[in-house]
């Protein structure tokens, strides 16, 4: 066989990952990071199972220690896309990934996907559950307001097409990486996979909204969205990390455009705080009240202004709207017209 010129080369009697593992691990002076073509083959060697468990564990501490580059997390995600192999005739407007799970404030960022759903805006959302504990996962809290996660393509389309989003979990179009993912609480850190899921973009939606815990990961998402010609691509510090614009704080956005002849642009743009002071944290996180708010039996002020301010930045993100203005009225105005008997609870 021909070896590739952009791949290292695997010697005499050598398991063919180990080379990847070399490149990692040759100390201070030896060791580098992967070009985008080794990372995407690196990863396809491990979403075909083609790599030993020692290996694979050794692969996400290295990086984990060295820290992934935006050439890397390109590379890593380019494989993983295509490997989850979505219908061609399946499309959306947004992409939403959701990882973190919540454990101060309710996920409001759930009825925000509805209210943008009603606009007309297509929204798919993947994730995963229960890596780690004290969590609220999207799934619990979907499943208690009436909507079942998709367990394949078909089901996500149709979904989709039914009722204008989805929630689908890693596990169900990449289960190699639902695995890695579920080794945190094995290996007592995060890997480089918690960082390329919320990338992913399985249906090349035109935009992608992500949210991160660390700020100072906003740069490399950026970068790597650019890398991969995502359209446009906004990274905010979410509540607990998922795709919810908190109105305590000014909201900060990392955004990335790219275009077909022309340098992507790589900026940040501010939303002002909805409020001076800061709300309490609720004692518990509970579907019931979430229900109760969106059907106007009772009323958060918190959790109804996450969800304006939420929808109003994906609104102007998706081009909806054209100033931070007139997405926030929008999203007022789509609050108020909610179907407020739209939730109810999965039978059983």
């Amino acid at each position: 066989m021909t070896e590739n010129p952009l791949l290292p080369p695997v010697g005499e009697g050598e398991h063919p990952f180990a080379p990847y593992v070399r490149i990692l691990g040759r100390g201070k002076r030896g060791s580098r990071s992967y070009t985008q073509a080794e990372a995407k083959a690196a990863m396809a060697m491990i979403l075909r199972d083609e790599v030993e468990p020692v290996q694979l564990g050794a692969f996400l501490m290295l990086l984990r220690v060295k820290e992934e580059t935006a050439e890397e997390l390109a590379g890593f995600i380019e494989a993983v896309r295509e490997a989850a192999e979505p219908p061609a005739d399946f499309s959306v407007d947004l992409d939403w990934s959701s990882y973190a799970g919540k454990r101060r404030h309710a996920p409001w960022f759930l009825f925000a996907v509805q209210l943008l759903a009603d606009a007309g805006v297509r929204v798919f959302i993947h994730g995963a559950e229960g890596h780690s504990s004290g969590r609220v996962y999207t799934t619990d809290i979907l499943r208690a307001l009436g909507h079942k996660p998709a367990q394949n393509w078909s089901e996500a389309k149709a979904e989709v097409d039914t009722n204008g989003f989805c929630y689908m979990p890693l596990k169900a179009f990449s289960p190699k990486l639902a695995e890695i993912i579920n080794l945190r609480p094995i290996l007592g850190l995060r890997s480089p996979v918690h960082s390329l899921a919320r990338l992913i973009n399985p249906l090349s939606a035109p935009t992608v909204l992500q949210g991160i815990f660390h700020p100072p990961y906003a740069p490399l998402h950026q970068n790597a969205a650019a890398l991969l010609g995502y359209r446009r691509t906004a990274v905010i510090r979410g509540e607990g990390g998922e795709i919810e614009a908190s109105p305590d704080n000014k909201l900060r956005v990392f955004r990335t455009e790219t275009f077909a002849q022309d340098e992507p642009l790589i900026e940040e743009q501010f939303w002002p705080a909805m409020f001076a002071r800061r709300h309490v944290k609720p004692d518990e996180i509970s579907a019931d009240h979430m229900q109760a708010v969106w059907r106007g039996t009772t009323h958060d002020e918190y959790g109804e202004a996450a969800v304006q301010l939420t929808t109003a930045l994906a609104l102007y993100e998706t081009g909806r709207c054209s100033s931070q203005e007139a997405a926030l009225q929008r999203a007022g105005e789509l609050w108020e017209k909610r179907n407020k008997a739209q939730f109810g609870a999965l039978p059983g």
